[in-house]
């Protein structure tokens, strides 16, 4: 379903109720799709330190997380 941004500030909870109902809901500004109403997933897929990105590659970084916070801890 789609909806302008005056839909979404007038009828927002003719929208919540839309999405309870498992429809997503593309919100336009000005004729272009700006943000996407969807349900609310309770219990979201684990993805905590999978690899990603350029680090799937990497033989050398199994933690990545621990890798980032090390990088952003300091130089000094």
């Amino acid at each position: 379903m789609k909806a302008t941004a005056k839909d979404l500030r007038f009828h927002s909870k003719e929208l919540l109720h839309t999405v309870n109902r498992g429809e997503e809901v593309i919100i336009t500004y000005r004729g272009k799709p700006c943000a996407k109403l969807i349900p609310y997933d309770e219990h979201p897929p684990n993805k905590k330190n999978n690899l990603f990105g350029m680090w799937k590659d990497n033989d050398l970084i199994t933690d990545v997380d621990n890798h980032i916070r090390n990088l952003r801890k300091g130089r000094f």
